[in-house]
């Protein structure tokens, strides 16, 4: 440990970097023995696996949703009609009024 305490720090990240790099690599080769082991005993009683990598990961996408709904009063105040509906559309259903009355 003390072998280190000497190095300089551009040292000690390369020493990092290749230590890293080989982790990786072993972990890597861990991963192909154990889906190697996996498949053959699945094969062993007649199943097949698929095995993914789980390195990508997903990416949800969300579209946005065009407003239904538009305030009177303030046109920049809009509601998708989704979830909750703000406090000036219910209080204009609280005063007698239709939604659809609101509809842009």
């Amino acid at each position: 440990m003390n072998e280190y305490k000497n190095l300089s720090e551009k040292e000690l990240q390369i020493i990092i970097d290749k230590a890293t790099k080989v982790l990786e690599e072993k972990q890597l080769e861990k991963r192909k023995e154990v889906t190697t082991k996996i498949k053959a005993l699945a094969a062993s009683i007649g199943v097949t696996v698929d095995i993914s990598e789980g390195n990508s990961k997903s990416v949800k996408t969300s579209k946005k949703v065009a407003p239904k709904y538009r305030n009177p009063e303030d046109f920049s105040q809009t509601w998708t009609g989704r979830g909750v509906s703000p406090k000036w559309m219910q209080a204009l259903i609280d005063a007698g009024h239709e939604k659809s009355e609101y509809l842009i």
